[in-house]
Parts: structure tokens; C-alpha cells; sequence
């Protein structure tokens, strides 16, 4: 390795370990404004709350066990619902790319399902699967299907026409085109949909906890704007961020050891 190698190496460690830092600084600096504007009454800590009244609801929500009572069924249903919009969704891209008269037929219909308020079928989802878990899931499934479907039929169709032309050409079928060409080509584009997919499944998630249900974070949320808790709802924002991060880092190391064998 050239000196000038390693030097460019330590610049760009240096760089990453300043945005780092950045970042945390500008972390810590938001959260002792909000801590000092609620100490000296800028701004009635009732209604925005502290960092350290957050921290007391957290440590009470740990101390009585709900604290993971209420992130794990969160969490559970997130990943659940995150699992079957990326596989479902992708495997239906896929078949709406191999099937041109399948692909004409079903886009308008999934024009329309994408623009339709998902929060408008939430009593129609409930009639029809039920009030639980089901239905939390399937309306955080509803929200995020229907991207996952757009997004990656866009990238199956976005690969270089005249690639596939020349595999046509020397007579690969569709099946050897697909995963020869379209399948590896669209790696990112895929990896780039679990992204996504993250925070639609929190919204979905969160959104269903709304209408039906009895733990999770979604219904600390309500149930603390219900009763005036407002530090109770600030904690569980706090959590949610805290999962989703988590949930979001994951994918990235996913990214990572993917993108070593492609």
C-alpha cells in the first residue's frame, strides 16, 4: 500500500469520525436546550416536557415491566409486517415484470391503491380481520406493500434494454434473463426498498396501534395524549426513534455483507 493510500485512508477515517461526533454534538446541544427551556420556563414543561422527565417515564416503564411488554409488540409486529410487504411485494413485482398482460392489467389498480388514505379502511380492516394483532399488521402491510410492488417493478424495467435484448438474442429464456441479469442488477434497488420499508412498517405499525389495540407503543402514545401524560408520550417517541434506528442499523450491516458478494 502507497503512502498516498494511507494517507487518503486516515483523511477519510479522520472525516467519518468528525460527522460522528458532529452529529452526537449536535444531539447532546438539542437536548440541553429542551432541558434548560423547561428548567427556566421558556417553554411550559408540561406541554413539551424534559429530557429528564422523559428519562424518569422511561425508568418507570422499565421498573413495572411494560417498558418491553409494549416494545416487543411493537417490534413484532413491525418485523412481521416488514417481512411480508418485502417478500410479498417483491415476489408480485416479479411476476408482474415476467407477465407483460398481468403487468398492463394491474397497473392501474395499483395506482389507485397507492393514492387511496390507508387510514380510511381501518374500520373495514378491523370487520374483516378482526381487532388484534391482524389487523395492526395488516394495515402496517397495506402501507408498505404497495411501494415495495412500485419500486421494485420500476427497477426490474429500468435495467439496460439493450442488454437484455443481446441475452434474447443468443437465446436465454426469461427465466435465465431474470436471474442472469435483471435479479443482480437490482440488488441495491431491492436493498434500498428494505430501507424504505423500515419506517413504512413503523408508520403502518403505529398507525394500526391507533385504532385497535392494547400494548405497544402506539397505544402508550394514545393512551398518554388521553389522560395528559404528555411525558409518557414524549417516552415512547423516544423509544420508537430508538427501535427504528436499531431496526434501520440492521439493514445497513444486511447492505453491507450483500454488497461484498455483489
Amino acid at each position: 500500500m502507497s503512502e498516498e493510500h494511507k494517507l487518503y485512508l486516515k483523511k477519510t477515517r479522520i472525516r467519518k469520525l468528525v460527522i460522528r461526533l458532529t452529529q452526537f454534538g449536535i444531539l447532546i446541544l438539542l437536548l440541553g436546550l429542551w432541558e434548560l427551556s423547561a428548567a427556566l420556563e421558556w417553554a411550559d414543561p408540561f406541554i413539551t416536557s424534559s429530557p429528564s422527565r422523559v428519562a424518569k417515564s422511561i425508568a418507570s416503564l422499565y421498573s413495572s415491566g411494560e417498558l418491553f411488554t409494549h416494545s416487543f409488540a411493537s417490534l413484532w409486529e413491525t418485523v412481521v409486517s416488514f417481512l411480508l410487504a418485502t417478500f410479498v411485494g417483491t415476489a408480485i413485482a416479479v411476476a408482474l415484470w415476467w407477465n407483460d398482460f398481468l403487468r398492463k392489467v394491474a397497473e392501474p389498480y395499483v395506482v389507485v391503491l397507492n393514492s387511496l388514505p390507508k387510514i380510511a379502511l381501518g374500520p373495514l380492516i378491523i370487520i374483516w380481520v378482526g381487532a388484534g394483532k391482524a389487523a395492526i399488521i395488516t394495515m402496517a402491510l397495506m402501507i408498505s406493500l404497495i411501494i415495495t410492488i412500485i419500486s421494485a417493478l420500476q427497477g426490474f424495467n429500468s435495467v439496460d434494454a439493450e442488454k437484455t435484448d443481446l441475452l434474447r438474442s443468443m437465446g436465454a429464456t426469461k427465466r435465465q434473463i431474470f436471474f442472469k441479469l435483471v435479479l443482480p442488477a437490482n440488488i441495491p434497488n431491492i436493498l434500498a426498498i428494505l430501507k424504505i420499508n423500515v419506517g413504512l412498517s413503523w408508520v403502518g405499525t403505529i398507525m394500526g396501534e391507533y385504532l385497535v389495540s392494547r400494548e405497544g407503543l402506539g397505544y402508550l402514545l394514545v393512551y398518554g395524549g388521553q389522560v395528559f401524560r404528555l411525558d409518557l408520550v414524549m417516552a415512547s417517541t423516544v423509544i420508537l426513534s430508538v427501535l427504528a434506528t436499531v431496526m434501520y442499523l440492521a439493514v445497513q450491516l444486511l447492505e453491507k455483507i450483500v454488497s461484498k458478494y455483489f
